[in-house]
């Protein structure tokens, strides 16, 4: 092991990736730039790039049931940290990959981690992508996280993407790519939680190129107190294709929420769709809570986790 882990580290990784010790099967761990740990599998291989700091991921042909984690855990004030990890994914495959990034900051330094991810996609395979990002400590620095995924979808492949933001993130622009091939599938749910002065953006862009491809675009957020949140999809159908783009958004305190959702076809036979809702809990629902023995605050906590699970 190159770097030790803390108790503080041990409960970023739980947090983000729900990892106790180290993972069975294909891992790899990094913290403040340097690797923890890592282990390949027979049919996962994890190397080091040789143009950029990151890895590669090359997962076999017909690899079925497997799950590599890849979190980072960052602890060290005024570290900015970038990553860039490539996920090739053979013909066939059916495969979990668990990501993450959660930055404890106790300085008044700011603290970054921009993780770049690219996943290709081989023909017919099905991936789930959880990805969770998390902030902590007492510091005053800000706790920075700027993601970019781009995904690129060969013929009749899927994906499920599960990009969570939890508490404790001062800020973060969130860039996400598509491009999908003929029968391609992609479900892209994003859950977001801001609160204090913090600002969070989200742009994503997906374009439909293949007979037969869909998208379904989900947003899930809760803007408390002063924080700023701008959602900004949009899907391009340029073929036969189905996409849908939902927004929904909760709104507290003094917080801002945008939500600027966008569809542009350019075939006939392209079906797309987008709707946003922004609001405030409905005072029924506190009080039907509330009735069950709850308190107002516990009853709206309740309401808050119900809508962003």
């Amino acid at each position: 092991m190159a770097v030790d882990l803390s108790p503080i580290d041990e409960g970023l990784l739980a947090e983000i990736a729900n990892i106790h010790g180290m993972p069975k099967g294909a891992f790899n761990i990094r913290k403040d730039g340097q690797l923890v740990e890592r282990h390949s599998s027979a049919n996962i291989e994890i190397a080091t790039k040789t143009d950029n700091p990151g890895i590669d991921i090359h997962i076999k042909a017909g690899t079925k049931g497997e799950t590599v984690y890849i979190p980072v855990i960052v602890t060290q004030a005024g570290l900015k940290d970038v990553v860039y990890n490539t996920f090739y994914i053979g013909d066939d495959c059916d495969v979990t990959i668990i990501a993450g990034c959660g930055i404890h900051n106790e300085s008044h330094e700011a603290s970054e981690h921009d993780g770049i991810h690219s996943f290709y996609c081989g023909k017919n395979s099905h991936v789930r992508y959880v990805e969770k990002h998390y902030g902590e400590g007492k510091g005053t620095g800000d706790r920075i996280l700027n993601p970019v995924t781009n995904v690129y979808m060969e013929d009749g492949s899927s994906c499920e993407m599960e990009l969570t933001q939890l508490r404790g993130v001062t800020s973060t622009v969130r860039d996400t790519n598509a491009e999908l091939a003929r029968d391609a599938k992609l479900v892209l749910t994003e859950k977001l939680l801001t609160h204090d002065d913090q600002i969070a953006t989200s742009n994503m862009k997906v374009e439909l190129n293949g007979e037969g491809s869909s998208v379904q675009v989900i947003s899930r957020s809760v803007a408390q107190d002063n924080s700023v949140q701008v959602f900004n999809p949009l899907v391009i159908g340029n073929a036969e294709c189905r996409g849908h783009v939902q927004c929904d958004a909760i709104i507290m305190g003094k917080a801002k929420v945008t939500a600027i959702p966008g569809i542009e076809a350019a075939s006939e036979d392209a079906m797309l769709v987008h709707e946003a809702a922004i609001g405030k809990i409905a005072g029924d629902q506190i009080t039907k809570l509330m009735t069950l023995g709850l308190t107002e605050e516990e009853a709206e906590q309740e309401i808050l986790e119900d809508f962003l699970s």
